[in-house]
This record gives structure tokens, C-alpha cells and sequence, in this order.
């Protein structure tokens, strides 16, 4: 299947918001050529398919944020109406509300997007456990080398000469 839409566009779209990978209501109303307020419209409609682990409503704080690191969101800045950000299957359930043939492809070509990203981020998650275990060796192996490099120091330290008295000593006086 051709791609409608090329992943680099979608995985721009992905954001992290509460210790999740969610998209915008207003960048997937644009993916799936509808307007915002359509897309939303049949999410209401639709809502028991929509739980909170689905789709949630952004709060003032998480938009500002969001208008914040994206430009193409300034106009929500003063929006009454808060974002909704849905979740990898919150996307997978928006094709079976918006009902078209477009809907499904790019719900599919999002949902690979997802995966996607997944698997770069485990793999760069079992690299840096990989690194941290190295980097722990490598202190201990510091340490080690350092006792290592003090003993050879003090065995090529010069030996101190005690100074030794020559003659007798005198007891002390009472």
C-alpha cells in the first residue's frame, strides 16, 4: 500500500504528554482531511469508545506547553475550547468512527508510525542499560587501576632514610 501521507510528517505529530505518545485532535483532523470540529464531533458522538486511556482532554497547561514548542499550534493559544490528544488506540478507534477509506489508511500508516517509535526508543533504552552497565565496569575497573598505579608509586618511591642516633642514650633524670 502507498503511503498517503509519509511517516516523517506523522511521527512529527507524536507527542509525549502524561507518560504517554499521543496525537493532536487538530493534527489528525488534518491527516484524515476533515475538519477539527467534524473529527470531534464523531468522537461525541461516539464517546464509550473514547475511555480515558484512549483520548483525554489536554489541560491549560499541557496546550501552553504545546503552543510553546510548536508553532503550527499558536492559534490554539487562546482557544476556549481545550485539545483533545488521543493515544496509539485512540487513532485505531478514530477509523471506525470517521468511516472512510482515507480514515483507515492513514489510521494504519499513523498506528506504524507508533510502532515505530516504540521500537527506536526500546532499542535506544537497551543501549543506554548497556552503557551504564559498561560505565560501572569501567569505575570499578578505575579504582582497581588506581590501587594498581599508588602500590607502583610507592614501590618506586624513594625509601625514606631514617635518621639513626650514633652513640649512647641517656636515660632520664629524676
Amino acid at each position: 500500500m502507498n503511503e498517503i501521507i509519509p511517516r516523517e510528517i506523522i511521527e512529527q505529530g507524536i507527542f509525549l504528554v502524561r507518560q504517554q505518545k499521543v496525537m493532536i485532535d487538530r493534527d489528525l483532523a488534518e491527516l484524515y482531511g476533515v475538519e477539527t470540529k467534524y473529527l470531534n464531533r464523531q468522537v461525541k458522538r461516539n464517546i464509550q469508545r473514547f475511555p480515558e486511556e484512549f483520548m483525554f482532554r489536554l489541560s491549560a497547561e499541557e496546550r501552553d506547553q504545546l503552543v510553546t514548542i510548536c508553532h503550527r499550534f499558536k492559534t490554539m493559544k487562546h482557544s476556549s475550547t481545550l485539545p483533545h490528544a488521543f493515544t496509539e488506540h485512540g487513532v485505531a478507534m478514530l477509523a471506525s468512527v470517521l468511516k472512510s477509506e482515507r480514515a483507515v489508511k492513514i489510521s494504519i500508516n499513523i498506528i506504524k508510525a507508533f510502532v515505530k517509535l516504540r521500537e527506536i526508543l526500546s532499542t535506544h533504552k537497551e543501549l543506554a542499560n548497556k552503557f551504564n552497565g559498561l560505565e560501572r565496569k569501567i569505575e570499578k575497573h578505575d579504582d582497581e587501576i588506581r590501587m594498581i598505579f599508588d602500590a607502583i608509586r610507592a614501590l618506586m618511591a624513594e625509601p625514606q632514610k631514617s635518621k639513626k642516633n650514633i652513640g649512647f642514650k641517656r636515660e632520664a633524670e629524676s
